[in-house]
């Protein structure tokens, strides 16, 4: 199982780079959107070392600051200033994205001052959830010409690979725990609620929403009286991997050892592993099975 998941990373790696030289051959001129977390330093590191330098536009309330050490082209703009990141963007001549990055659902609640495109956008939603959100901005950055690439464009290798991961394979029970969570997630990610269950013994302990994963364990933790539990985290249904592609780092297996979680089950092929060596070294040695899951 392991020289599987070693043959495609190996297959991924060799698809992005072929993607990645027509692109540079067809004089396109990329842009990282970024948010908050590892992602952006990590599309940012995998772009550079293929030979493309991006503009790196950095949200302020949520890009990390020690980005600016990183990029050699970056600006920095508030979540509401939409008008003028597309103003940027065609003074740049981008014509490729990448959105890298979490924006958290309640900076919608926070004190943040849209512009009027953002209010005008916002005004005309029905919906008011992260796919719609999203995919409103998408549409106006296409409407200009400017196509939003695969978020894991650069970083095939991190996607988790079908199968057993780590050392240790789930037990009878897990495997139902498992069974039992994604029939459940797959569900409520279809309703764009979240994309994470925390499962002990058939029994749903949490259900993710704006929290994100790791206080959702946390939260599971909290209410389960010390039971075993099993994480399991999907795709969307139809899943666009141009936005929102699920993402699991090394904090996310801290967070379960010390919540007694003993499985973290995860979409193959439509899950980035941040950091992906020290997550299943770390994994193995807290006794965590990681494993990839296909329908």
């Amino acid at each position: 199982m392991k020289d599987e998941a070693t043959k495609t990373g190996a297959d991924a790696a060799g698809e992005a780079a072929l993607e990645v030289s027509a692109a540079k051959a067809a004089g396109d001129c990329y842009a990282i959107i970024a948010g908050n977390g590892r992602f952006p330093f990590l599309v940012l590191e995998a772009a550079v070392q293929r030979g493309i330098e991006p503009l790196v536009v950095a949200i302020k309330e949520e890009a990390f600051p020690e980005l600016g050490k990183n990029a050699r082209q970056i600006e920095w703009l508030s979540l509401g200033e939409v008008a003028r990141l597309l103003e940027l963007l065609s003074a740049r001549g981008i014509n490729k994205v990448v959105l890298a990055g979490q924006v958290k659902h309640v900076q919608l609640y926070s004190s943040i001052k849209p512009d009027g495109v953002v209010e005008r956008t916002l005004n005309g939603m029905e919906r008011k959830n992260t796919d719609a959100l999203i995919g409103a901005f998408v549409g106006m950055l296409e409407a200009r010409g400017i196509q939003v690439v695969d978020s894991t464009l650069f970083l095939k290798p991190l996607l988790a690979a079908e199968g057993e991961m780590t050392g240790r394979a789930p037990d009878e029970g897990e495997l139902a725990d498992i069974a039992y969570g994604r029939e459940i997630a797959r569900k409520i990610a279809g309703l764009d609620i979240g994309q994470t269950i925390v499962v002990a013994d058939r029994a749903c302990v949490a259900i993710e929403a704006m929290e994100g994963t790791d206080a959702a364990i946390e939260r599971a933790a909290g209410l389960s009286n010390g039971k075993r539990l099993v994480v399991v985290k999907v795709s969307k249904p139809q899943q666009d991997m141009r936005f929102d592609v699920p993402v699991v780092g090394v904090r996310t297996i801290r967070v379960m050892k010390r919540s007694n979680a003993r499985v973290l089950a995860v979409d193959a092929g439509r899950t980035l592993l941040f950091e992906r060596e020290q997550l299943i070294l770390e994994a193995n040695q807290a006794g965590i099975s990681v494993i990839g899951m296909r329908d």
